[in-house]
Order: structure tokens, then sequence, then C-alpha cells
């Protein structure tokens, strides 16, 4: 949207400030590169059809507008790499704009190998006048001190939840209104995140965090407990699993504390108001403390890889309420 403002042939202006016209040339081919997954996934599956030779020597990169590089996390390691960051830099000191008044170049992660994030350096020390250098990050921290000196750093807020699910609306319209309500809550006010979020791996996620944390508050059923923890002993996919899983319990925690702290309003799992008032009855915070800390403890676990199922179960019996 930037790069559209900056670039647009026929400025307008919303509520008092500049705005893009959203129809222009320039506007529509920026905008080409808005639903950024699905122009991946094209790149993707064009470097599979190369040789093998050449799929070596090719990285993702998206360009719907000449004057516009969008840089993704390079499948399947999901790291910005040299030949991205090279051609970052060619397209900065060699290409001038030429359909645009601004060229951009916008890494879309912070997660950099370490010589493409040391050759990034001397380009955002010296960048052409005519060339903005973005990059995103979920956070800052992750990045190079060098990066970060070099950069100007523009936090972006969050979006109020009645925006996310107009958004959602109109951008997934297969969703139910209640889904649409339950995703711009999950979103924590993240675009991307609401776009990209997959309720049903989510909410079959929530369904065994909220064992664990019934088999902690109430009558403890372990052959409940066990069956559900099974799921992620292995498997190609059971760290991914984990994780999601792991989130789930997080929310749901964070939901149990709003609610004993009377505020309900401020809950995500919205669907499951009821079953949070009943399971936040006479919690105290000494045991979502040490929930948290049990919570912790098993994503410390996972980068050890300990095993994934016995963890899970040593985390469900430690949380139990006495």
């Amino acid at each position: 949207m930037l790069a559209q403002l900056m670039n647009c042939l026929h400025p307008t202006e919303s509520d008092g400030l500049p705005d893009f016209c959203g129809r222009c040339r320039n506007c529509e081919r920026i905008g080409e590169a808005a639903n950024l997954e699905e122009r991946v996934a094209e790149a993707v599956a064009a470097r599979e059809d190369m040789r093998d030779a050449d799929k070596r020597e090719t990285r993702i990169l998206i360009q719907t507008h000449p004057d516009v590089l969008i840089v993704p996390p390079d499948p399947p390691q999901l790291l910005i790499k040299l030949g991205q960051v090279r051609q970052v830099i060619h397209v900065a000191y060699y290409r001038p704009p030429v359909e645009a008044r601004r060229s951009f170049s916008i890494i879309t992660s912070s997660a950099f190998m370490n010589e493409a994030a040391n050759s990034l350096l001397k380009v955002l020390e010296e960048p052409p006048e005519y060339t903005s250098l973005i990059l995103l990050s979920e956070n800052p921290q992750e990045l190079l001190p060098t990066i970060r000196s070099r950069a100007i750093l523009h936090p972006l807020g969050a979006l109020p939840v009645a925006e996310l699910e107009t958004l959602l609306a109109t951008r997934r319209p297969e969703l139910k209104p209640q889904d649409r309500a339950l995703a711009a809550r999950l979103a924590e006010g993240a675009v991307g995140r609401a776009l990209t979020i997959d309720l049903g791996v989510y909410l079959a996620s929530r369904q065994d965090a909220l064992v664990i944390v019934k088999n902690a508050l109430r009558e403890p059923d372990y052959s409940q407990l066990f069956q559900a923890t099974e799921k992620y002993r292995g498997g190609a996919d059971g760290q991914e699993k984990t994780l999601n899983l792991l989130r789930a319990l997080a929310r749901l925690l964070e939901d149990l504390l709003l609610v004993a702290a009377g505020t309900p309003q401020l809950v995500r799992n919205i669907d499951l108001g009821p079953e949070l008032e009943r399971l936040a009855s006479g919690l105290t915070a000494d045991w979502l403390d040490g929930a948290a800390c049990a919570l912790n403890d098993v994503e410390q676990g996972m980068r050890r890889n300990l095993l994934r199922s016995v963890s899970l179960d040593a985390m469900a019996m430690s949380m139990e309420r006495r």
C-alpha cells in the first residue's frame, strides 16, 4: 500500500490524508502482489519444473511491477538467502525506476541467513536516493544489531477487531460470521494472520489444549489425557502440531486470566465463553503463573528435542490444581 501511495498516477485523499486511487496502472500492478502466498506458491511451482542445476540457482522473488521487488523467505528452509539479497542490491544500484517515481524492495521476513544479512548492510547504509528498502519483522530483535542501527523503526499498531472482521468479510467470504469473529480476535490485530489463519487446524489443537486444561482443573481423566497427547509422539509434522497445540494452550490460559480478572469481553476464544467462566471459577494467580511456567518449560524442551508426548504429559500433570 505504501508503494501504491508513492507511485499512484492519480492520487486522492481519504479523511484529509493522501491516498492511492487503486485503479491506475501502477496501483493495479503493485496490488497484484497483495495475495503474496499465492504468488509464492506459483513461483515455487515454476522452480520445481526447472532442471536440477537451474533449480539450485533460482531464488524466489515476486515482482508484479518492474519497480517493486518483494522478497519472501525461500522454501523449504524459509530463510532470506544470499541470492535474494544480491538481487535487492542489483535492483537498488543498477535499476532506477522506469515506470514509477520510486522503486521499492520489500523483504517480508527477518529470518536471514547470516551471509545474506551481512551482505545487506552496505545498501542499507548508502541506499540510492530513488530507492526505499523495507524490512518486515514480527520481532525486530531477530535482526542483527548492525541492521537495526542502519534502519528507521516504524512499529505498526494492531487493527481493531471490527476492522478485521470487515476485511475478512471481503477477502474470506467463505467464512461464517462466527468464524470471522473468532479469526479476527485470534489474529491479535494483525492483518496477515487474520487472512491466513487456518481455523480447522486451530480448533483441532484447541480441543487437545482443552483436554489438558480440564484435566488440570477438574477430576483428572488420564486415559483421555494420554489419548490426546499420544498424537504428538512423532511423525514429520509432529513438531508443527505440537507448536500449534502450545499456541492454543497459551491463548486459553490468557483467556482464563482475563475472565478471572473480570474482563471477559477481552477473551479471544469468544465461542467458549461459558466454558471459560466455569474453568476460571476459583482460579488463583499462582495457578495461572505456574501453568504459564510449565508451558514455557515444554517450549524450551522442544528445542532440546525432548520426547514431545512425555513432555506434554508432564506439563499437564504439573498443572493439576491441588
